[in-house]
């Protein structure tokens, strides 16, 4: 008995619901489907939006641009605020740099000074008392030529002494200890007497000279 094509074709050879390749092409279609529906729905609200709708989308589509462009020009001066600030104290920590180096420079011998300073005083006491002898003569040469050399190196190093007697009294030099009366040889406001010298670097007073005042 012959069967027909339809009657010949067995169940198992039409595409099943739980087939994997059937199910992904029933689910792209649907997926076709409903992307053409959403298409064509925008479409037709498109199409139904009148001049004065467009009008006023696209002022709030350049109202939003103008407020992201004020927030992107507020960003730019605040960094470039920061940056001129961060110049200008590079340029300040450069300056302060250089005063100090130059201050340095300039006063780099005061550290050796102060500690002379000391030995010139002893020396200078040494030689103011008496040699009444031959030995004692001798080791007053001695001494003074030691005290020459130092105040040599002083000289060389900028460092000079301040304060004599008859020179006008400046608080910025000199320190009063004590005041005695004027007289024809030490007017008012003179330096009657020396009891320290004092010693200046440049335009920098080490040690003031101590002295009395004539009042």
């Amino acid at each position: 008995m012959l069967l027909t094509k339809k009657e010949s074709q067995r169940p198992e050879d039409f595409p099943s619901e739980k087939d994997a390749k059937f199910a992904e092409k029933a689910a792209q279609a649907k997926h076709s489907k409903k992307a053409k529906s959403a298409t064509e729905s925008t479409k037709e609200q498109v199409e139904e939006l009148n001049q004065e709708d467009l009008d006023e989308i696209v002022a709030e589509g350049q109202t939003e641009l103008e407020k992201q462009l004020a927030t992107a020009q507020a960003k730019a001066d605040e960094f470039e605020d920061k940056y001129l600030r961060a110049e200008a104290e590079i340029q300040n920590m450069h300056t302060r740099h250089q005063k100090e180096r130059a201050s340095h420079e300039k006063y780099a011998s005061q550290k050796l000074g102060t500690a002379i300073l000391p030995v010139v005083d002893n020396l200078q006491r040494a030689l103011a008392v008496p040699a009444d002898d031959e030995a004692a003569q001798q080791l007053h040469k001695g001494v003074e030529m030691v005290l020459e050399h130092l105040q040599q190196a002083l000289t060389e190093n900028n460092i000079t002494p301040v304060g004599k007697v008859g020179d006008q009294f400046d608080p910025q030099f000199h320190q009063a200890v004590q005041t005695a009366p004027a007289d024809a040889d030490h007017p008012a406001d003179t330096i009657y007497q020396v009891l320290q010298t004092g010693y200046c670097l440049k335009d920098r007073t080490i040690r003031p000279a101590m002295v009395v005042v004539a009042k």
